[in-house]
């Protein structure tokens, strides 16, 4: 078996794709351990084999997988225990958390810390990251974190939902972490890598599910070279 796993990369080997994490944490789950290989978004010639120009990637053996979600797909059809998605209907339920967070919540806490970005990664990335979401959101990134303070307080209401389920389980899976938990982290992850902000506050049982989370196989998430510090409102 040779697996693997292609991911953006930055400056001190800060690996800051919140895709490629979904990636790793899956990986992480089924106690599968790929090579890991950093990709610059300037530069996606180590990529070009899989016919695009978006990570996370994953080669196994002679499959080329491509998409955080097929590659989780993947990963349950062909190492199923332990599951990912206890069953179809988990597999249903976790498509949906993956296309709440990235229809929802990434939207509205990606812009506000993408300035951050730019001290994690050289000049050239920084400047192909700047060009791809000014042009997107229509404003600089100066301006799209300037309110910051107000919007963080919007993007923390979206996660009543969350929060309702957080208190009745330890995990969004249930008892036991699975794919739903891990799209959702993956959002917290990369805001804790690229940013020093605080996203949520202390109190929040949403910080308290991020802390049980960075403790999974063996603190491998929280060992990743991170910026979070104490500034924001938290």
């Amino acid at each position: 078996m040779s697996l693997t796993l292609y991911e953006l990369g930055g400056l001190e080997d800060r690996r800051y794709s919140l895709f490629s994490w979904r990636a790793r944490l899956a990986l992480a789950h089924k106690k599968l351990e790929p090579e890991l290989v950093p990709v610059r978004v300037s530069d996606k010639a180590p990529i070009a084999f899989s016919g695009q120009g978006k990570v996370p990637i994953l080669r196994d053996g002679e499959a080329v997988i491509v998409d955080s979600w097929r590659i989780a797909e993947h990963l349950d059809d062909r190492y199923p225990d332990p599951p990912l998605f206890d069953g179809p209907s988990a597999r249903a339920l976790s498509r949906f958390v993956a296309g709440f967070v990235d229809r929802q919540l990434v939207p509205r806490l990606v812009p506000l810390l993408m300035i951050d970005v730019m001290s994690i990664v050289d000049a050239e990335d920084g400047a192909h990251l700047r060009r791809q979401i000014e042009a997107a959101f229509k404003r600089t990134l100066e301006e799209l974190s300037a309110g910051r303070d107000k919007e963080i307080i919007s993007f923390r209401r979206l996660l009543d939902p969350v929060r309702v389920t957080l208190a009745k389980h330890e995990f969004l899976s249930g008892a036991a972490p699975g794919y739903a938990d891990y799209a959702l982290f993956s959002l917290f992850q990369w805001a804790r890598i690229v940013s020093a902000y605080e996203v949520l506050d202390g109190s929040d049982a949403v910080s308290a599910w991020r802390e049980r989370m960075l403790g999974l196989q063996g603190g491998m998430a929280r060992s990743a070279p991170a910026r979070i510090g104490s500034r924001g409102l938290a």
